[in-house]
């Protein structure tokens, strides 16, 4: 059907259907992801392998999503999102097959590799709903993709030991994963449309090289760092190695025309500062959510502190923050209606501080505990929809499944550092005369949450201030409304 002015229109039926068949990707993306962690103690007693090389079991797939995620995004914007959304799945599916049916850990680490494309699954999503929907109807159906992501996490993480129980092995477990994995790739093939829109150049495979070059040395490092020792000069010298390879990688791409990463872009004003919120983001979220198992497992007859949670009074409580989170990113785009997503996401970084402020004003309650942890869950859910959705919006069309990659980039090196962090402040801070670790550890590390958040709060105040005051003086020298003014609500 075409409009009046000529241009093809996206008929409604086949939106809803492509958005439909992205959620059910994004739920089977969250489960494969949620359950990898219930059943390391499966896989490592079927495999007969050490805890060390069990690490490895998840360690591996982080540092290939790491490597492989802006090459996806890149590609995708070259030749297609639905071509390397395809790709991806197969990708996936493979990785699931050889984790299945793996004779022993070098199969199973291979697979676990192949299934380093699960992070780019929504990256290459937003670049095509951004492409293929209008504003409002891609704000939506981002909202409705990470939500599916948070709510499919919440589910492998709470249904990964019944099914294990069902199906009485861990084998047979994970050919479960597969055959989902593998009907994704089928369904793949069904009513979606392929993006438009395409990125000028060729792919940069040199950068794409030295930046995987140097996040596998960084996270491989920080991985590594408390077995070694984070003082160690096997840990020193590797991370300066990667911060080296890193400051090469970015001068090398600042002069390139068709780079991997729009370096200039990521470090202009109007985005950079939040890449630097997504970096925090991860730090607080995925950094923070073993430490706050750790803690209400303590019991207070054994550390003095915690509340002496067994495994399914865990589990309940780790689905109070999941579930405020799912809630949050599925009304992101609601709320964003009202207020814009600049304000939103000053909303999700307050709660989130108010959350850790929480934590340690509640520490010696579970109910007040669980307050916390549910107002920092909000939060993170609209930050996992507004941040995303935002740094979309801010790149140029061609170039959305990239600036999105490069994101979920910041946001796992967010994590990586944060998980180190809290080992050596776990590691350092400890009961006088034993290796456990003092309550002032867990307070140290919240504050320090709350720290961070507080300090993405001001950042972006102050580049909200510096955009409007801009926006204002152009508008007065026009005459005009700005284009951003028109093409989004007050404060997006």
């Amino acid at each position: 059907m075409r409009a009046p002015g000529g241009t093809q229109e996206v008929a409604a039926p086949r939106v809803t259907a492509v958005v439909g068949l992205l959620v059910v990707f994004e739920l089977v993306s969250g489960f494969l992801q949620g359950s990898g962690p219930a059943l390391v103690p499966a896989v490592q007693d079927w495999q007969s392998i050490s805890a060390s090389q069990a690490q490895w079991y998840m360690a591996v797939q982080f540092l290939a999503a790491a490597v492989g995620v802006p090459v996806f995004g890149r590609l995708g914007d070259l030749y297609g999102h639905r071509r390397l959304l395809r790709i991806a799945l197969v990708c996936v599916a493979a990785g699931t097959v050889l984790v299945a049916l793996a004779p022993n850990l070098t199969v199973l680490l291979v697979g676990r590799a192949l299934m380093g494309p699960l992070a780019a699954l929504l990256p290459l999503e937003i670049g095509l709903v951004r492409d293929r929907l209008d504003l409002d109807g891609a704000r939506r159906a981002v909202g409705l993709l990470v939500g599916a992501l948070t709510f499919g996490s919440l589910l492998g993480h709470g249904l990964a030991g019944p099914l294990l129980e069902l199906t009485g092995g861990v084998q047979a477990t994970l050919w479960v994963l597969a055959a989902i994995a593998c009907a994704c790739v089928a369904l793949s093939y069904c009513a979606i449309p392929e993006s438009r829109t395409r990125a000028p150049g060729r792919m940069d495979w040199t950068g794409a090289l030295l930046l995987g070059l140097a996040l596998l040395l960084f996270l491989g490092t920080t991985a590594r760092g408390q077995a070694w020792g984070w003082t160690s000069p096997l840990t020193l010298g590797g991370l300066v190695l990667s911060l080296a390879l890193l400051a090469w990688w970015v001068r090398l791409e600042r002069d390139r025309p068709h780079a991997l990463v729009d370096v200039r872009a990521v470090a202009h004003p109007r985005s950079a500062p939040y890449y630097v919120s997504g970096f925090v983001f991860g730090a607080v979220m995925l950094g923070g959510q073993a430490v706050g198992i750790s803690y209400i497992a303590a019991s207070t007859a054994d550390e003095g502190y915690g509340f002496g949670l067994t495994t399914w009074e865990i589990s309940a409580w780790g689905a109070v923050p999941h579930v405020l989170a799912f809630a949050g990113a599925s009304l992101v785009a609601r709320v964003a209606a009202r207020t814009g997503y600049r304000r939103v996401l000053l909303l999700a970084f307050a709660l989130m501080a108010a959350g850790n402020v929480g934590l340690i004003a509640g520490h010696t309650t579970l109910p007040l505990f669980a307050l916390a942890s549910a107002v920092s869950g909000f939060g993170m859910g609209l930050a996992l929809g507004g941040l995303p959705t935002l740094i979309a919006e801010r790149s140029t069309p061609d170039r959305t499944a990239s600036a999105t990659a490069v994101y979920n980039n910041l946001k796992t090196l967010g994590g990586s550092l944060a998980g180190a962090g809290s080992a050596v402040v776990l590691g350092t801070l400890v009961v006088r005369g034993t290796d456990v670790p003092a309550l002032s550890a867990y307070l140290t590390i919240w504050g320090l949450g709350a720290l961070l958040c507080v300090g993405a709060l001001i950042l972006q105040t102050l580049t909200n201030r510096r955009t409007d005051a801009s926006g204002a003086a152009k508008g007065r020298r026009s005459g005009t409304r700005t284009h951003s003014d028109a093409s989004t609500p007050a404060g997006a």
